[in-house]
């Protein structure tokens, strides 16, 4: 045989031959000591991802090309997060992927199944005359043989709603805070003037681009009125923090509704847990059968966890047609919820006596804040991706790229009733730093970069926590947000950058471009579709698409809306070509360098028609 027949024939055999990588299957109904074969799955993702390790490990030639688990259909209920660790790497040649079975959907659910339902006996102690007889009332159910707190209940897939005064559309108006007494004054109803209204109850109330909830600790009624008063670290937060605060105007004060007590279970619909008797009570919607509905409690805050460290990132993962499900954020219930802005919770904050400090003269405040969990979180990494994967029902953020993410790719992603933000990525000044200061770490490894967040559809988030947006990056440099569509939001639909400040930091090189923005602002004004904060150079906000915005009956200033807006700081960037119906823009505060240009109804039809979801990921739109 000549040697070139021959060297042609081995060319042939090897690419014939089947790859090396290894296959590890899970399945709802395997066992974490089976061998993980499509015959005899593992349990659990985490049960996959050992053996996968161990195999990378021992440099065993089957991860050659790499380690692909393979997830199939179902609810894996979840004991605890799944956890991806820099040993969990793969390579670019071997990379680690965790993928739904073809055809099917996994569910990752951080829930736990509430059982043993029965319509409620005999008159029931606080549940209004209207509900008597018609609500339906199940065991707490337990994580661990323990019960749990929770904030958030699932009925048949919809969240349904926790025991409420007011719809939003008909909440009541405060009418009156003091700052010096730490008290709120309210319409007290008919109701409360004969048998009052028990604990626990939550005030949340509306502050301009933010809502505060807060856990009432008593209520006095004084004739038609009530004075309401609330447990700390809650209560001094919102006295002492100026930005934002309720408003009392000519014009309607701040809106607030009450929830989470069993005097204002009285609509189909709502749910409340009664914590001293260990009952969850629950008034179904005409139509549900509650001996066949499924019901889920959260129980868990995160349901998948990527972490490495700086020098040890976890390194080519990929994560792709999976469901995240079912998570709580329990904070808000053990120290209530006051925010800064984008779900950002404050820690501390005050005004300042003397106004300045050495990176801004005229500051007048001083804030310090937490960030959100979110369903999935994700930090320490590199080349960390989400493809083609659902997020629905967390109650808090859903997709977390917080410090140190390089690269990566979110793609073709749905993101459905989410408590708070659906993704948020990069710091927002990391919780020790004042929000204020210029973000510049010396080690930019850092900084949250060089990501792309393409053709997702964000649809029905920040539903609790109206503040919140649809994509918040924060301290981000290089990062493109291209091509998504974001709808029913209660706030902005895309928020770039941090910090207030016209000082140059970390945050350079972004891109917004070709996104879709409608029916946002549904609840908080001071709002834009694209919204910037601070000095970002090389940033551009370009052929965009924005229009169908909300008008709420309790914004605070009706007339502050805008279709594009660079806020204070906002510098060296560009605003281009964006398509919306009418030119309303507004420039606050901003830095040097700041370009409108060619904004409004006049710019190309054909730049509006390419904004929005690319045909490939149409199909997020026809999920039901």
């Amino acid at each position: 045989m000549k040697k070139g027949i021959f060297g042609g024939l081995l060319l042939a055999l090897l690419a014939a031959s089947p790859t090396v990588a290894v296959e590890i299957w899970v399945s709802p109904a395997g066992a974490d000591d089976a061998p993980g074969t499509k015959a005899q799955p593992k349990l659990t993702i985490n049960a996959a991802l050992r053996q996968g390790r161990e195999l990378r490990r021992l440099n065993d030639p089957s991860v050659k090309e790499g380690v692909f688990i393979y997830v199939q259909g179902g609810n894996h209920v979840l004991a605890e997060p799944v956890f991806i660790r820099a040993e969990d790497s793969g390579t670019p040649a071997s990379p680690t992927v965790i993928r739904a079975a073809e055809g099917e959907l996994p569910v990752l659910s951080g829930g736990i199944a509430v059982t043993g339902w029965q319509r409620a006996k005999g008159n029931i102690a606080g549940l209004p005359k209207a509900a008597q007889g018609k609500v339906w009332v199940a065991p707490a159910p337990k994580r661990s043989g323990r019960h749990f707190d929770f904030r958030q209940l699932y009925v048949n897939d919809e969240k349904a709603i926790r025991a409420r005064d007011n719809a939003p559309g008909a909440m009541n108006r405060i009418l009156s805070w003091s700052k010096a007494k730490r008290e709120i004054w309210i319409p007290a109803p008919e109701s409360w003037r004969t048998s009052g209204c028990p604990a626990p109850m939550e005030m949340t109330i509306h502050q301009m681009w933010a809502v505060a909830h807060l856990r009432i600790r008593r209520i006095d009624v004084q004739g038609d009125s009530a004075r309401v008063t609330f447990y700390e670290p809650e209560s001094r937060l919102e006295f002492e923090h100026p930005w934002p605060q309720p408003v009392i105007r000519k014009g309607g004060n701040s809106a607030y509704y009450l929830s989470n007590a069993m005097c204002l279970l009285d609509e189909p619909g709502e749910w409340f847990y009664d914590e001293g008797v260990q009952q969850v009570y629950y008034y179904p919607l005409p139509g549900q059968d509650m001996t066949k509905a499924g019901v889920i409690a959260p129980a868990l805050e995160t349901v998948m966890t990527i972490e490495g460290t700086l020098d040890n990132p976890v390194r080519n993962v990929t994560v792709s047609g999976m469901k995240f499900a079912h998570t709580t954020w329990l904070r808000p219930s053990q120290a209530g919820h006051v925010c800064l802005q984008a779900g950002m919770f404050l820690s501390d904050a005050y005004k300042l006596p003397k106004p300045g400090t050495p990176e801004k003269a005229g500051l007048e405040n001083q804030a310090w804040h937490g960030r959100p969990p979110g369903g999935v979180a994700v930090s320490g990494a590199e080349n960390v991706s989400f493809e083609r994967c659902r997020f629905e029902h967390m109650g808090s953020a859903g997709l977390d790229y917080d410090w140190g993410v390089a690269g990566g790719n979110i793609e073709g992603n749905l993101f459905r009733d989410i408590a708070g933000n659906a993704i948020q990525y990069g710091v927002v000044s990391p919780q020790p730093f004042e929000a204020h200061l210029v973000y510049d770490p010396t080690d930019l490894r850092h900084v949250t970069r060089d990501g792309r967040i393409a053709n997702n559809l964000v649809d029905n988030t920040g539903n609790e926590d109206w503040g919140a947006v649809g994509i918040l990056a924060g301290c981000v440099r290089g990062v493109m947000i291209e091509h998504n569509e974001v709808r029913e939001v209660p706030y902005s639909g895309i928020s770039l950058g941090w910090g207030w400040t016209k000082l140059v930091g970390a945050m350079r090189n972004n891109t917004v471009q070709a996104n879709y923005i409608h029916h946002y602002a549904k609840h908080m004004y001071d709002v834009a579709a694209v919204y910037t904060l601070s000095a970002q150079p090389g940033t551009r906000v370009i052929e965009n698409r924005a229009e169908e915005i909300y008008v709420p009956a309790y914004t605070h200033d009706p007339n502050h809306w805008f279709w594009y807006y660079a806020d204070e700081g906002s510098a060296y960037m560009t605003v281009r070509d964006n398509w919306c119906p009418t030119e309303k823009f507004l420039q606050n505060a901003n830095g040097p360098n700041v370009a409108f240009v060619n904004n409004g109804p006049t710019v190309s039809d054909k730049i509006k028609e390419a904004a929005g979801l690319e045909p490939a990921f149409r199909f997020l739109l026809n999920i039901k």
